[in-house]
């Protein structure tokens, strides 16, 4: 168990600069609490006391505001960042090192009793107010844009934004859009294509950045190599 929270504790760190204490963390952070009430409402939903899990996950989210149905599967490091609104449903599946920001829904689009809520890959990012629905799978390593509405499979290492999602990165490469066809009413989307073009800037800059670094570690190298002349 303490290794567990070691481990909870390590995640905040890594993926909130805003935190500066264990203490903070303990006492100001809804998602670590949410985690918290999660792993014991599910260790009862698994041992067939559902009411009791139920009522658990209950309290979970009357004092967090983030609502975790106790049949979820959860994953090693797992973080919600901020966490208001967000709701993640019975059927959910989210592998390791996954995290998630306020306003996501991991949600259902049927009422049957079956498998009907999506499956998080590992390293996946939700962003804030997204809506993953249905019973599909985000792949691993991917990343889902603010507000954006996801109703079918993403491929691992991909990134989708927009409404309905669609994707605009796949394996770190940008996805051609198809020409718009305005007799049938596909028009382009303005939002997608400024996200992608954004993405496209990150990687000339991150380019950039890498090439200026390898300047500068070879120029430090001559100043060594020169001091040691001269002495």
């Amino acid at each position: 168990m303490f290794q567990t929270l070691k481990e909870d504790f390590r995640v905040v760190f890594e993926r909130d600069p805003a935190v500066r204490s264990v203490f903070e963390i303990i006492f100001c952070y809804p998602g670590f609490h949410a985690v918290l009430f999660h792993r014991a409402a599910h260790f009862l939903w698994q041992r067939k006391l559902f009411f009791p899990g139920r009522f658990v996950s209950h309290l979970g989210r009357f004092f967090t505001g983030i609502e975790i149905h106790p049949g979820a599967k959860i994953g090693k490091g797992f973080f919600i960042d901020h966490g208001m609104g967000v709701v993640i449903g019975e059927t959910a599946e989210i592998g390791d090192n996954c995290t998630l920001y306020h306003g996501v829904t991991l949600g259902g689009t049927s009422w049957a009793k079956e498998k009907r809520h999506p499956t998080l890959g590992n390293n996946v990012v939700v962003g804030s107010g997204a809506k993953i629905l249905g019973p599909f799978t985000v792949g691993d390593d991917s990343k889902v844009g603010s507000n954006s509405v996801v109703v079918k499979e993403v491929p691992p290492n991909s990134t989708v934004v927009g409404v309905p999602g669609r994707v605009v990165l796949a394996g770190g490469k940008k996805v051609d859009e198809p020409k718009a066809d305005l007799e049938h009413g596909q028009l382009p989307d303005p939002e997608a294509k400024a996200i992608s073009c954004l993405f496209d800037q990150i990687r000339a800059l991150e380019r950039k950045v890498r090439q200026l670094t390898e300047e500068q570690e070879r120029l430090r190298g001559l100043v060594k190599v020169y001091e040691k002349e001269e002495v």
